[in-house]
């Protein structure tokens, strides 16, 4: 795919209802959140492919939390990919932006040529949202299950949340005009509006979990199979959008169901780290613990795997005991 100058509708997500459907989506296009991710490490191309898609769900689910509030998801497995992990920041004010920022641990020994969901193994997948100071924050949990992250994100919902909710993603490498790659994805999430006290009576799915097919029946479950079809007829150069629009997208999937968009949220790489921050991580140690973490150039060091930040300490100005002279 060649795309020659930045798009529009880059590093957005435009949420939209179904009125005749009773369903709620969002579309959401990456380009510029996933170069500023991906170039803090050398990463794998499978590792790479994980993480796009996981920033690319972050995307899509993140932008219906409020703002300044907090969403992470969360991978762990025994497999070659052991570890990912990524943060949607809301905007700190209407109109701002939101910041999204992503990191994988592996073993590169076991990563394969293979299918990249196949590097990860058994293990789970959490969603967590921290809603500021003062509240306690909200975690759920579901096992790694189905055939690709979204698959665990659907499986997420269905349990977790009893919402019906599927998934559309494209994802990969796109060459601009003068020859540079850098990867680029797209996707489109559909959720069945929520019911005052929803209730399943049976779970089909892998490892006994529930699954879209056990939350909606009669007209509802029409109406969510019918929306579903045609959401699988999307193409994947549509869904990434170099030619296509969301809100053209949107028209020619959903147009019998009365397709209704509001305002798109807009999208950053971004960090939080600090070195207040660190040294508050810093701030449970003695000085007998912080001589031990003391490089042989006499500093404490840290580093950011998030945004490559790197912070150099005086060591006697860390740890519970900073500032302390006596012995």
């Amino acid at each position: 795919m060649s795309i020659g100058t930045k798009l529009a509708w880059d590093d957005t997500v435009l949420p939209f209802q179904l009125d005749q459907a009773d369903i709620r989506g969002r579309i959401a296009r990456l380009d510029g959140v996933l170069s500023g991710v991906l170039k803090q490490h050398a990463y794998p191309e499978p590792v790479e492919a994980l993480i796009a898609e996981m920033a690319l769900l972050t995307a899509l689910i993140g932008q219906t939390i409020k703002l300044r509030w907090k969403l992470s998801l969360q991978v762990q497995t025994k497999g070659a990919v052991r570890m990912i992990a990524t943060d949607y920041y809301g905007p700190n004010e209407k109109g701002e932006p939101a910041r999204i920022r992503a990191y994988a641990s592996f073993d590169q020994d076991r990563i394969t040529d293979q299918d990249p969901f196949t590097q990860l193994g058994e293990g789970y997948f959490a969603i967590l949202i921290d809603q500021g100071e003062g509240m306690q924050p909200y975690q759920g949990i579901t096992p790694i299950a189905g055939n690709s992250l979204s698959d665990c994100a659907s499986a997420y919902f269905a349990q977790s949340e009893q919402l019906p909710t599927s998934f559309a993603l494209s994802y990969g490498r796109s060459t601009e005009a003068g020859g540079q790659e850098h990867w680029r994805a797209g996707g489109i999430m559909l959720q069945h509006m929520p019911k005052a006290s929803p209730f399943a009576e049976g779970a089909s799915g892998e490892e006994g979990l529930l699954q879209e097919a056990d939350l909606v029946h009669g007209e509802e479950g029409e109406n969510w199979s019918r929306v579903n079809f045609h959401l699988d007829t999307v193409e994947d150069l549509e869904l990434i959008g170099p030619s296509v629009s969301p809100d053209q997208l949107l028209v020619r999937l959903f147009h019998e169901e009365s397709p209704r968009v509001f305002g798109a949220q807009s999208i950053r790489f971004g960090c939080t780290c600090s070195e207040d921050r660190v040294r508050q991580s810093l701030s449970i140690y003695s000085a007998k613990d912080i001589e031990k973490m003391t490089n042989e150039d006499g500093r404490v060091t840290a580093d950011c795997q998030f945004c490559g930040a790197h912070y150099d300490l005086d060591p006697t100005t860390v740890g519970f005991e900073a500032g302390n002279d006596s012995p």
